[in-house]
């Protein structure tokens, strides 16, 4: 089955394939927490979310050209991973100043 709503041509036209994909991020979110809680050492709750901020914007961006959303989204959406890209690198350029 290649068309409807469940097959790939219905995943990818109604902009699902994103959402599953954005799942997949819930759920490294959810692991990467619980190795933090687990060991005791490991990114912190607001490390996680500067890694993988630009990336959910780009998926959300992405998922606004598929469903065919006005372009005001879309270019919304990139700008938010650019600004969100650049606050992660910021905090890692400051966090790699610091001494070891």
């Amino acid at each position: 089955m290649t068309g409807g709503m469940w097959g790939m041509q219905g995943l990818f036209e109604s902009g699902r394939i994103v959402d599953l994909a954005l799942v997949f991020v819930v759920l490294e979110v959810v692991a990467l927490l619980a190795l933090r809680r687990r060991r005791g050492r490991g990114l912190n709750p607001a490390a996680i979310a500067t890694l993988l901020a630009p990336g959910v914007c780009l998926f959300l961006a992405l998922r606004a050209a598929l469903t065919g959303a006005p372009w005001p989204v879309l270019a919304g959406w990139l700008t938010a991973a650019l600004i969100t890209h650049v606050l992660d690198l910021w905090a890692r350029w400051r966090a790699s100043d610091r001494p070891q």
